[in-house]
């Protein structure tokens, strides 16, 4: 009934997706595997991609030829380049989707790409061999033979719903939890534990009352996600507004604390420390007499909106009379509950940095099932998975990003040297490279990499090298262009900044604080009419560029310091536990994480700089 597939991939959430585009693109033979055809690319929680080093990410999966970008910027209804007021590492792209549109355009760029064929039903096993997986087991028991597997189960395994005092089992909302696979795996050797996330009520926009509120437009000159020139930038928006929890508020959610399956000890699985419940919020921050509220539209015709801020598992008679205390929300009608939902997960010190399993060859896991949480970690671990799992399948070398490299590596090498106990979010503060992986540059870090594995396309190539040589002859043109006192001093004065006496180059004086590109444009009109020959993004390059040139070069003088580490690599097989010099800790830890280079080894929690420079003199050997 089947063919021997190349990868089979289970699940097809924003993990699943882009694990099954990677992968086919690349030239292998996929199954998309999901329990229901209509819920592909499913946005389960917020109808929004990017934000604060999650549209660092979007960027970085799109400069490798991924499809979240393209997918986010064809369903976007609003878009906001986040934090403009600080620097440029801090720059994150937003935008608020339609998410049935999201899900459409998902299921049909799937449906278009060559080799990759659906299977409806849920997998509640997989088939081994010899320490190898070879395919997977449906719920009707037909075996479906592969070379390779990728889990991106997501909320689904063993799944339970929780509103209030009713529990029951669900991956999501109407859906049933998938079973077998936690089971299968824990008998064959595999470590799972508990973890826990929710969802706020979904309320009808036209009962709602937003002069109470404040509203949240989408930038002046919006953007987009994608590097390449097949979306484009949205010509209108739609509004988001924003509005605040108070004292009646909370009082109102308190009286159901009794009843909260958080508090009364029913959730053993911990939840998103960065994304708390709205009774968290009050439990834990008491002093405070209110919280932030984000009403944002399901879409561009749908009257459904996303109360972002409200997640809750509180009973739903609790729910529904704190949210009409809420400014605006007095005549709210509800269209359905909060909800909290407990699910499996396996850690991901179990993994190799390929995503591959340690346990099991040709196994790869990918998303919530690794511990993360958040739809654009979720996507860029599917990517990883499938370029490896085709990779694996052809006989190559894996394929590695390191931390100074993308933010996708930072991700990747927490989860699988430093492990995690909660669900894990990606922030700035986790990148120790964050001006090198900046939003604007990612396709100029990875288009490349990604057109030498089969993904990215010659176009993107093109693109990317266009813009690099492009950024690097403005460059130097501003070096070499003189102006004169006299033909710009009256502007200098104009915006602010102090008049020259001498003749500067255009890059010297672009590097003051007051000066952009725009201004530069606006004191001169020779410069004016040449600098508009080039593209936007060639200009914001270059301003980058030059106004943080020092700090930059220092970033990359220190990622040259610990390449060393960092390309050291250590043999699979290495005996830890022979080594008696090594103290017991590090043995354990590194025995159990099996990190593949000496950098790894260096950021795993217990072991010390002795147990390293130990490690290294017997490699050395």
């Amino acid at each position: 009934m089947f063919p021997i597939y190349d990868v089979i991939v289970v699940g097809a959430g924003h993990a699943g997706c882009e694990a099954a585009h990677a992968a086919a693109t690349m030239g292998s033979k996929v199954l998309l595997c999901t329990m229901n055809m209509n819920t592909i690319a499913q946005m389960s929680c917020n109808p929004a991609m990017g934000g604060v080093a999650k549209g660092q990410i979007v960027r970085e999966i799109d400069a490798l030829g991924g499809m979240s970008g393209i997918i986010s910027d064809k369903s976007m209804i609003q878009f906001r380049m986040l934090n403009r007021s600080k620097g440029p590492a801090m720059w994150s792209p937003r935008t608020q989707n339609d998410r049935m549109r999201f899900a459409e355009e998902w299921r049909l760029a799937l449906e278009r790409t060559p080799y990759v064929d659906f299977w409806q039903e849920m997998i509640s096993g997989l088939l081994v061999k010899d320490g190898r997986v070879c395919g997977v087991r449906t719920g009707i028991g037909i075996e479906i033979p592969s070379k390779s597997v990728v889990l991106t189960n997501g909320t689904f395994l063993n799944g339970v719903i929780h509103i209030g005092e009713k529990h029951f089992g669900g991956g999501r909302t109407g859906e049933s939890a998938a079973k077998g696979i936690t089971e299968q795996l824990v008998s064959l050797g595999f470590e799972s534990g508990r973890m826990k996330t929710g969802t706020p009520p979904r309320v009808d926009g036209r009962s709602l009352d937003y002069s109470k509120m404040e509203v949240q437009y989408g930038d002046e000159n919006p953007e987009k996600f994608s590097y390449l020139d097949s979306t484009q930038p949205l010509k209108k928006q739609r509004s988001c507004w924003i509005t605040y929890t108070n004292k009646e508020v909370h009082q109102s959610l308190e009286t159901g604390f009794d009843r909260s399956p958080m508090f009364n000890g029913r959730i053993q699985g911990l939840g998103p420390r960065y994304c708390p419940s709205i009774e968290d919020k009050i439990n834990r921050f008491a002093e405070r007499e209110r919280h932030q509220i984000f009403v944002e539209p399901e879409g561009w015709d749908t009257v459904e909106i996303y109360v972002n801020g409200f997640s809750t598992s509180l009973p739903e008679d609790v729910q529904y009379k704190a949210l009409r205390l809420i400014p605006g929300f007095e005549n709210a009608k509800m269209f359905r509950p909060g909800y909290a939902i407990e699910y499996d997960f396996f850690p991901p010190t179990q993994l190799k940095l390929s995503l591959e399993t340690h346990l099991m060859e040709n196994l790869f896991f990918a998303g919530q099932i690794n511990g993360t949480t958040g739809y654009e970690e979720a996507a860029s671990q599917g990517l990883v998975a499938g370029i490896n799992a085709s990779l694996k399948v052809q006989e190559k070398d894996p394929f590695i990003l390191k931390r100074s490299e993308a933010y996708i590596g930072v991700l990747v090498d927490d989860l699988i040297t430093k492990g995690t106990e909660e669900p894990y979010r990606m922030f700035t503060s986790r990148a120790e490279f964050r001006l090198l992986l900046r939003q604007d540059n990612a396709d100029i870090r990875l288009t490349q990499l990604g057109h030498e594995i089969g993904l990215a396309s010659d176009v993107r190539l093109e693109k990317m090298i266009d813009k690099k040589s492009g950024t690097a002859k403005l460059i130097n043109d501003l070096k070499q262009k003189k102006l004169s006192p006299e033909s710009i001093n009256e502007g200098l004065e104009t915006i602010g900044t102090s008049s020259i006496q001498e003749k500067i180059s255009a890059e010297k004086l672009l590097k003051r604080p007051q000066i952009g590109i725009r201004e530069l444009m606006a004191v001169d009109e020779d410069l004016n009419q040449y600098l508009n020959k080039y593209s936007k993004e060639v200009l914001e390059q270059a301003e980058i560029q030059i106004k943080y040139d020092s700090y930059i070069d220092k970033e990359q003088q220190m990622v040259e310091k610990l390449s060393n580490m960092e390309n050291y690599r250590i043999p699979t097989q290495f005996d830890y536990i022979s080594i008696t010099a090594l103290s017991n800790e590090g043995k354990q830890k590194l025995n159990k994480i099996r990190p593949e280079t000496l950098g790894q080894a260096s950021r795993i929690s217990g072991v010390s700089p002795a147990d390293l420079s130990i490690l290294t003199v017997y490699l050395g050997r």
